[in-house]
């Protein structure tokens, strides 16, 4: 456990805080023109799926393709770290 605290916390201060996406594109259903699923869906989508909140969000890249990394806090207070692909909005682990 320690170790995955370790290494979200060595991805979220690896990247950029992006926040705007969902401010340039509130509500889009599809990728932007730059290719991106708007934050906004991804976290709507994301609370949907899973109790708990969002805590911070950052971009990285998996394989070479651009992804928000959430960190995700459970309400027994586990906090995890949700890789979504930034294309598509699929879940690529966590």
């Amino acid at each position: 456990m320690m170790r995955l605290l370790l290494i979200a916390a060595l991805l979220l201060g690896a990247a950029p805080v992006t926040a705007t996406a969902a401010q340039e594109h509130p509500g889009a259903a599809e990728p932007a023109a730059g290719g991106q699923v708007p934050l906004s869906r991804v976290l709507k989508e994301l609370a949907q799926r899973h109790k708990g909140k969002q805590l911070n969000t950052t971009m990285g890249q998996v394989g070479g393709k651009p992804v928000y990394l959430v960190q995700w806090q459970f309400p027994s207070g586990q906090i995890v770290v949700i890789t979504v692909d930034a294309q598509s909005g699929q879940v690529l682990g966590q």
